[in-house]
């Protein structure tokens, strides 16, 4: 049900920004309402890296975890994200780098419904507001890298 997407152009090249993105422990050091992260297990496949991790979402007292797989293709320089666990029925976003001289183009998707209905509503009517701050706080943190 809430679905957006953003893109950006980040003054960095494109293995630099990737890294940053995969690197999920990270991000409640800087993404708005990220409490916690925690990779359970991270494998090297072929051209695949495979991630299982949790991101707890939220502001205190309403927090929730959700469990994700996280597949970059290394080949194409994609990663793709679907929920396993948590409070969601289904989650998929995709993440795309495109080089372009010394700034990469970085495209976010996001598609998700929450179990509580709800809940779906109300997020559906702010989350392209949300996703843009996400966005900020990645682009802020990708450029002081």
């Amino acid at each position: 049900m809430p679905k957006a997407s953003v893109t950006r152009l980040i003054e960095r090249d494109k293995k630099t920004l990737i890294n940053f993105v995969l690197d999920i422990e990270k991000y409640p050091e800087f993404i708005p309402f990220c409490i916690n992260s925690k990779v359970y297990e991270k494998k090297e496949v072929g051209d695949y890296i495979n991630i299982i991790a949790d991101l707890t979402i939220g502001k205190k007292p309403f927090t929730d975890t959700y469990k994700s797989d996280v597949r970059y293709d290394k080949k194409n320089d994609h990663i793709h994200v679907t929920n396993i666990d948590g409070p969601l029925n289904y989650l998929e976003n995709n993440w795309r780098f495109v080089e372009k001289d010394n700034f990469t183009e970085v495209r976010f998707d996001v598609d998700f419904e929450i179990k509580n209905k709800f809940l779906n509503i109300i997020m559906s009517k702010s989350f392209q507001y949300g996703l843009n701050k996400i966005a900020d706080a990645f682009q802020k943190r990708a450029e002081n890298l």
